[in-house]
Formats: C-alpha cells, sequence, structure tokens
C-alpha cells in the first residue's frame, strides 16, 4: 500500500494514455467494435476519475505544502527532476479534469463517426498531458506537458472539426507555440541563475522560488522573466489582445474538443500565472499589476460586446469565455485573497458552465445541423427537458444568485474594489452585459417563433444526453450552495500562495512610505 500512494500521482497522471494505447488493439471497422471502443474509453476515464478521488481522500488542507510527492532524477547533469506533487489549487483542477472527460466521452458516443480508435486516443492522451501540468513540481516538466497538450488537441480540432479545421487547428497551435519558446527560455535562464547562487542548476519550482533576481527599471530581469511567462499564459486564458484564436478553435472544434478546450485548457493560463508567474516574479507582479488588471477589465466588457452580436451560438458561447476568464485575471492581479479565491472559484465554474453550454450547443447541432440563431424557436414546444436544462445553465452563466457562477464574480469584484474601485465598475457592465447576450439567446432559441418545421419534429433529451447533463446540473447547484465544501481544501494553499505572490506589493508599499517619510524628514 505504501508503494501504491507513493507513485499514486503518476498512475493517475499515465493512466488515461495506457488505456488509449491499448484501445488501438480494438478493431473498429465494425459496429461491434466501435461500440467496444466507446465504452472502453468510458471506463477508463471512470477508472481515471476514481483514481483521483483516491488522491482528493488522500489529501490533508493542513498538510505539507506540497503532498503526495514523488521525484525522481531525469537529468541530473542541469537539474531537471521527474517531480510530482498537489496541493489545494491544483487538487481541484485535477478533480475538474478527471470529473469532465467521461462526460465529454459519453457525450461523443452520437457525433464522432469516423475514425474512433484515433479520437478516443487523443483524447484520453490529451488527458494525460493536462494532469501531468497540474502536478508537476519541476517547472521543465511541466513546460513537457505543456506542449505535449498541443498535439492531441491540434489533431482533435484538424481531423474531427469543421470545414475550416485545419485553419483553427494551426492558429491555435501557433498561438501557443509562440508563447511557449520564450518561456522555456525564461527556464533556462532562471536554472542558469540557480547555479550561480546556489551551485547547481535546477528546475525544480520549489528551489526557484529561493532565486533573487535584479530589480529596478522597467528592463531589469525580473520583469524581463516575467513578461516571459506572462506572454505564454495570457495567451492560454487568452486574455485580449491575445484571445484571437480562439472563437476560430471553439467554432471549428468537435463538441468534445470545444469543452476540453473551454472547461481545462483554458484555465492552464490561470494556473500558470498562480503557480509560477507569481510566486518567482512578486516584485514584477506588483510592477505590472495595474496594466494586466486594465486588460482584464477591457477583456470582461470587450468579450461580452461581441457576444452579444454573434448569430452563431457556439461563437457567442466562445466570447463569453473571453469574457469570463477576464475575471479571472482581474481577480488574480487584485492581489489580496478575497479577489483571488474568487478568481480561482471562477476558474472552477467556469469549467462546469461554459462546458455544459458547449454540450448543449453539440446536442442541438446533431439534430439540425447548424448552430445559427435564427434557425431555431419555440424549442421549449418540443424539447421540455432540454429547455429546463439549458435555462439553468445560462442562469449559472450569467451569476445568478444559488448557482456556482455567482461565487466566483461576487468575491472578484469585492476584492478588487479595494484596489481600483474604477475597473470594478467597469467589470460590472461585464455582468450586465452578459444577461443580455446570454438572455436575449435563450429568448430566440426557445421562446422565438418556430420558422422552421425542422423544428417541429426535434427529439427531447435522451437518456444518455441526460445523463451527461446531469452531473453539471447537479455541481452547478452544490458550488452555489455550498461553496465551503471547495474552500476549505484551497484556501491553505491560497493563504501560501498569497504570502509569496505579494511580497512584491509589500516591498513597493514599504519604498513608498519611505520616500514620503524621508520627504517629511527634509
Amino acid at each position: 500500500m505504501v508503494g501504491f500512494d507513493s507513485n499514486l500521482l503518476s498512475l493517475m497522471v499515465f493512466f488515461p494514455l495506457l488505456w488509449a494505447t491499448l484501445g488501438l488493439l480494438i478493431p473498429s471497422q465494425q459496429k461491434a467494435g466501435q461500440s467496444v471502443l466507446k465504452v472502453w474509453a468510458l471506463v477508463g476515464s471512470l477508472i481515471t476519475f476514481g483514481v483521483s478521488l483516491i488522491v482528493y481522500s488522500s489529501f490533508a488542507p493542513q498538510g505539507m505544502d506540497f503532498q503526495l510527492l514523488e521525484s525522481y532524477e531525469w537529468v541530473p547533469s542541469i537539474g531537471i527532476y521527474y517531480s510530482l506533487g498537489i496541493d489545494g489549487i491544483s487538487l481541484w483542477l485535477i478533480l475538474l479534469t478527471t470529473f469532465l472527460m467521461p462526460i465529454v466521452i459519453l457525450s461523443s458516443f452520437q457525433s464522432v463517426e469516423t475514425r474512433y480508435r484515433g479520437f478516443y486516443f487523443f483524447l484520453l492522451s490529451l488527458e494525460t498531458a493536462i494532469l501531468g501540468a497540474f502536478t508537476s513540481l519541476d517547472i521543465f516538466l511541466f513546460y513537457v506537458f505543456w506542449e505535449a497538450m498541443l498535439i492531441p488537441m491540434y489533431f482533435l480540432i484538424g481531423i474531427w472539426g469543421g470545414k475550416d479545421r485545419v485553419y483553427a487547428a494551426t492558429k491555435f497551435f501557433l498561438y501557443t507555440l509562440v508563447g511557449s519558446l520564450l518561456m522555456l527560455v525564461a527556464i533556462f535562464y532562471l536554472s542558469y541563475q540557480h547555479q550561480i547562487q546556489f551551485g547547481s542548476y535546477s528546475t525544480l519550482i520549489t528551489e526557484l522560488y529561493k532565486v533573487q533576481l535584479a530589480t529596478g527599471g522597467f528592463t531589469n530581469p525580473q520583469n524581463i522573466l516575467f513578461l516571459a511567462f506572462a506572454l505564454a499564459f495570457a495567451i492560454k486564458v487568452p486574455l485580449f489582445p491575445l484571445h484571437t484564436w480562439l472563437p476560430d478553435a471553439h467554432v471549428q472544434a468537435p463538441t468534445a474538443g470545444s469543452v476540453i478546450l473551454a472547461a481545462v485548457l483554458l484555465k492552464m493560463g490561470g494556473y500558470g500565472f498562480i503557480r509560477f508567474a507569481f510566486p518567482l516574479f512578486p516584485q514584477s507582479v506588483a510592477y505590472f499589476q495595474h496594466i494586466f488588471m486594465i486588460l482584464g477589465a477591457i477583456a470582461i466588457v470587450y468579450g461580452a460586446c461581441i457576444a452579444i452580436v454573434q448569430p452563431d451560438i457556439k461563437k457567442l458561447v466562445a466570447y463569453s469565455s473571453v469574457s469570463h476568464m477576464g475575471y479571472v485575471v482581474l481577480g488574480l492581479f487584485s492581489l489580496n485573497d478575497i479577489a483571488i479565491t474568487g478568481s480561482f472559484y471562477q476558474m472552477l465554474s467556469h469549467g462546469i458552465s461554459t462546458g455544459a453550454l458547449f454540450l448543449l450547443v453539440g446536442m442541438i447541432y446533431e439534430r439540425r445541423h447548424t448552430r445559427e440563431i435564427s434557425a431555431f424557436g419555440g424549442l421549449t414546444r418540443v424539447m421540455p427537458l432540454f429547455a429546463i436544462a439549458f435555462m439553468i445553465v445560462t442562469f449559472s452563466s450569467i451569476a445568478l444568485p444559488g448557482t456556482n457562477g455567482f461565487i466566483g464574480e461576487f468575491l472578484i469584484l469585492l476584492g478588487a474594489w479595494k484596489v481600483s474601485p474604477v475597473l470594478t465598475a467597469v467589470s460590472t457592465l461585464g455582468v450586465i452585459f452578459g444577461a443580455v447576450y446570454m438572455l436575449w439567446m435563450f429568448q430566440r432559441v426557445m421562446f422565438g417563433p418556430m420558422k422552421h418545421k425542422e423544428n417541429e419534429e426535434l427529439k427531447d433529451l435522451t437518456f444518455r444526453e441526460f445523463a451527461v447533463l446531469t452531473p453539471l446540473i447537479i455541481a452547478i447547484f452544490v458550488m452555489g450552495i455550498c461553496p465551503n465544501f471547495f474552500l476549505e481544501k484551497m484556501e491553505p494553499s491560497i493563504q501560501r500562495f498569497i504570502a509569496k505572490s505579494t511580497a512584491g506589493l509589500v516591498i513597493q508599499k514599504n519604498s513608498v512610505t519611505s520616500y514620503a517619510a524621508s520627504t517629511r524628514s527634509e
């Protein structure tokens, strides 16, 4: 049992890839083989979810900073380790990933029509890359998993996507790759600085946290390294004006790809800021604080305004992600415990609500093969269960009290107000605009005039679709009504993160205070 516990994270990370590889041996030419392959993928994702629940039960919130540690030398000559561990921040993102993957696989049973083996192989291998990134305590190992995520997502979009799938997949790949290359250079520079200061190379984050970098002036080493990391993470969030790859990728991706992209991959940007950029470069975080808060506020309002005019439901949801993730950036750079807790909760909530929205859009697309809002109308008469589910998820998306979306946005705006009342007031417009575009879309699709005869013949939710949506709807209400269940596990880790990340803000305030005191004495 000791050996099992000591390698629990490795088991969780690599099991999906191993299971997917074995699935390649299943013949899929015949219908029976296709059914076996679908069930095989679903069972594999459920086993991974089960292992993640064991990880959850093994985690002690008040314990060590990082738990379930695994560390082995990988390239010792340059200080690279295979090092895994979790804290209260990565724990919930891991559970979000493993919770959504069985739902995504079950949702794809009818939508995927060709190349079944490849589809489920890439989906499960993507899960391995995501879980590896969330558990990596070596920054180079994180980079390997970060880049590995591009490969399966590129193929998921490029093979099973829409008519412009190759363009969207290439744009997604290039945006993420270019930003990541600068981060790689910064990683090696940090390792070199560790060698200068401590006598050995290292890419372990617990060691790199100790590295002291020169500050003072815009072009100091800490600021340059921070911007290299921030570019990679801002692209992934995505933060305005680096967001243009997202709508194309979402619209062209298959439903399963859109759900994972919105619900999990976008969270890599926020997680990267939390785990690496903030604690490694605290003075730079304070230096650029207001710039990133402004960009977050712009993303909130801009994404909402663009969503209002979208004729395509999926593109509307894609731009809503730009707006919602703007709240995450605003909260993180507010640099206080209320806003940062809200940002993390918003990441989890967005994963549930936006994932559910993409699944709902995929369900009506399978029936009508169109996502144009004007093509629908009056669906409540023929699809009442679908309409109820859509209504609940819509309320979640617009942050109605009692749903998961409310907690995160409320905490973010409350914490941001302490730093900048003006930016908070501007960001509040996103709440209003969000209600406008979501409720207007819902009204037209569900209660508008039924102009097309095809809508009269639409079938309501099947048992499989009901099973897909039910866990997400339950999660919406549990997160909205019982937030402490989630906060108890994450708060100690968030407090440690704040202590590391706000050091620059304290230094900056102290320098201002000292300057003021010296001025008065003169």
